[in-house]
């Protein structure tokens, strides 16, 4: 994962739950795993466009 072993993971875990708390944890999640799938979605859809002018210009 990234070159990051199980101390680092834990490290990192622990500085956040310091830095936000953890109720703002899950909220943090959530709105991450949204703006990842949105960007996935935009990337899928340009690679979809292109394939669509070339069946336009046909």
């Amino acid at each position: 994962m990234f070159g990051l072993g199980w101390p680092e993971v834990g490290v990192i875990a622990i500085a956040a739950i310091l830095i936000f708390g953890p109720k703002k944890i899950p909220e943090l999640g959530s709105s991450l795993g949204k703006t990842l799938r949105g960007f996935k979605d935009g990337v899928r859809g340009v690679d979809d466009e292109p394939a669509d002018e070339d069946q336009d210009l046909k």
